[in-house]
């Protein structure tokens, strides 16, 4: 059972929260959900190495005005990660989450819609990068595909599901993921994507590691699964002690 700072478990934690959220008004979730885009994007990105500013931020959320033209190519690629956070958080809503090839390509062609040739698929990778952030070891182009495969089968297996508790799931599917490191680009913030659109599924909000914890976040990928996993435990307590947190302050106000 995963105890969370107050000493309780998460799930009555997470109790906790759907009351206050239901108790919120409409116009405070809208305006916690738009903050949390933001704040998700900003240490998703960071964890890539690329740091926007609030102002960028804000303005490519709420669909400013631009002042400077060549700010598009940054305002996209905000707007393009937001679209795809959405799509996640609407198939959770639905409860329609099926973890398979389609998917997961799907959220690569939102965040880089240049990749796609014509309406094609889009491809995985075909070179071993020189130039990357992340350390650990990662798979030859000729394995991608059939680890992919195996990866789909494996999460979707009946038996996986009865014997794996979800965020453990969720942390062995994005850990497995960024082994693979199918994708030209983005391929960490796909991973994240899948991680955080199966915990959404089951209830629980998104995890969002900081860009503080990147460095531990590297090291843990290069140290193997059971490190992953104990992270994202941690970053799924602070979310969620986080979101409670802004809806008790509500209350008080």
């Amino acid at each position: 059972m995963v105890q969370t700072l107050q000493g309780t478990s998460l799930e009555e934690r997470l109790a906790y929260l759907e009351e206050l959220r239901k108790a919120a008004p409409a116009s405070a979730n809208s305006e916690f959900e738009r903050n949390l885009d933001m704040l998700w994007i900003y240490h998703d990105s960071a964890l890539e190495g690329v740091v926007y500013t609030q102002d960028e931020l804000k303005s490519a959320i709420l669909d400013q005005v631009m002042s400077d033209s060549s700010l598009i190519p940054v305002y996209d690629e905000i707007r393009h990660h937001r679209a795809a956070i959405q799509t996640i958080r609407q198939l959770a809503q639905k409860k329609k989450v099926t973890v398979d090839l389609d998917l997961i390509k799907g959220l690569f062609a939102q965040l880089a819609p240049e990749e796609i040739e014509g309406k094609a698929p889009p491809k995985y990778r075909k070179d071993m990068p020189l130039h990357r952030l992340y350390f650990h070891e990662i798979a030859t182009p000729d394995k991608i595909a059939g680890q992919m495969k195996a990866l789909v089968q494996w999460v979707n297996d009946p038996d996986t599901k009865r014997s794996t508790h979800i965020v453990r799931l969720a942390a062995k599917t994005h850990y497995s993921l960024l082994q693979t490191y199918p994708f030209p680009k983005h391929s960490g913030k796909v991973a994240r994507l899948i991680l955080n659109v199966m915990l959404m599924d089951v209830g629980y909000p998104p995890v969002i590691i900081h860009a503080t914890e990147r460095q531990r976040y590297y090291e843990a990928l290069k140290q193997g699964e059971d490190r992953t996993a104990a992270l994202v435990n941690e970053a799924l307590v602070a979310s969620v002690e986080s979101t409670i947190s802004f809806y008790e302050r509500l209350t008080e106000s």
